[in-house]
């Protein structure tokens, strides 16, 4: 695969996985000048940055560039049980909600799941294009140190919705309102 034919297909992949993930048919009895609701908007960013990250994990391979650790679940991943600092129900919301900015939101019971079979799709051709690009991914990604900074990333990730659980449970314990 030639470097263009290679730059071609993923500028490809990347536009498939963003028009798959934001396309949904009008309703037949909506107005064409109607403007979009909110939440396509969000769709849109949602399936842009995942395009990005798709197309940046070749320079990630090779250490060119790498992920920022929000400090937050660096200090999960030293103390995830620590509640030393946290006396009251504000200072309890506060970290909660510092974990949520760093992690995402957390899971709503009763929440309806949803998902986009043909954006999980297309990105997942993305990725193996993306993916096929370097040869003897694994072992270059062990030599620049990639692989180790994912495995360090999952740690904290990991460390950081460990510490929001403990959270949320000490928030309950303690009678906190949300």
């Amino acid at each position: 695969m030639t470097r263009s034919t290679a730059t071609r297909a993923v500028l490809s992949a990347a536009t498939a996985l963003m028009l798959a993930d934001c396309a949904h048919p009008r309703p037949r009895n909506e107005a064409p000048d109607r403007k979009a609701p909110p939440a396509s908007s969000a769709k849109y960013d949602e399936a842009r940055k995942q395009a990005e990250q798709i197309g940046m994990q070749p320079a990630r391979d090779v250490g060119l560039s790498k992920r920022k650790i929000p400090p937050v679940l660096e200090d999960a991943l030293a103390n995830p049980y620590g509640i030393r600092s946290l006396k009251t129900c504000a200072q309890l919301a506060a970290a909660v909600r510092t974990l949520n900015d760093a992690l995402g939101p957390d899971y709503e019971a009763g929440g309806e799941y949803r998902e986009n079979r043909a954006g999980k799709l297309a990105a997942a051709g993305a990725k193996s294009v993306i993916n096929s690009i370097l040869p003897y991914r694994s072992l270059v990604r062990e030599i620049t140190g990639a692989a180790p900074a994912d495995r360090h990333m999952n740690a904290v990730v990991d460390a950081g919705l460990a510490r929001r659980g403990f959270l949320r449970g000490v928030q309950y314990k303690q009678r906190c309102k949300k």
